[in-house]
């Protein structure tokens, strides 16, 4: 993985929604220390959120760390660096952020503008229980591993015309808007790159394969 094509990466902006957000794109490098998750990977890992079943917006999807910006934020990157700290324990100085993905919109109607940062290895978990039910420490390997990945073409009713990704790892299911951003961060980071066509073409109104 060579995260200098990120650093590289000249982003695209999204300034005209109602609300802006910032996430973090946490990559766990391979250390010496013993990884809290079963050994020591031999790859590096993307921490994911699980959010609750309970919530009115996302309920139970999978996620970046990350939220809407407040008032006591100097700018989106301290948004980022903020709820990975808030919801699994990132601490911001142990975040090195070296680049940004393309922002993106979502039909909350907010500009989300995604972080990219090496974190180190450690016992990250939920620290905001309402609002998080698990943290995940997805495999590079896994998630590029085609067998792994599938899409679908549909008329969205926000979007139109759209492509939805769809990242099956380890018994979760990364797909919306996260797995936009994430199909980005894999070609820039690894080289992996989106095959032409969709696995499928779905009506408008079909259930979500998730």
């Amino acid at each position: 993985m060579d995260l200098s094509r990120v650093t590289r990466h000249d982003p695209v902006s999204v300034t005209d929604e109602e609300r802006e957000a910032g996430v973090l794109v946490s990559v766990v490098d391979p250390g010496n220390d013993e990884w809290p998750h079963g050994g020591v990977p031999e790859d590096p890992h993307v921490l994911f959120i699980k959010r609750q079943d309970d919530l009115g917006e996302h309920a139970g999807q999978m996620s970046f760390p990350g939220g809407g910006r407040e008032d006591v934020d100097p700018d989106l990157e301290g948004t980022a660096l903020r709820e990975a700290r808030e919801e699994v324990g990132v601490e911001p100085t142990n975040a090195d952020v070296v680049g940004r993905l393309d922002d993106i919109r979502t039909v909350t109607r907010y500009a989300v503008r995604p972080y990219v940062a090496r974190v180190p290895d450690a016992d990250y978990r939920p620290r905001d229980t309402r609002e998080v039910a698990e943290v995940a420490a997805l495999s590079v390997d896994d998630l590029t591993d085609r067998a792994n990945y599938d899409s679908e073409r549909r008329d969205h009713p926000h979007y139109g015309d759209i492509r939805l990704h769809y990242f099956r790892v380890d018994g979760y299911t990364v797909w919306g808007a996260t797995g936009r951003m994430l199909v980005q961060f894999l070609e820039l980071a690894t080289g992996w790159e989106m095959p032409p066509e969709p696995d499928r073409e779905v009506e408008a109104d079909a259930e979500f394969p998730v």
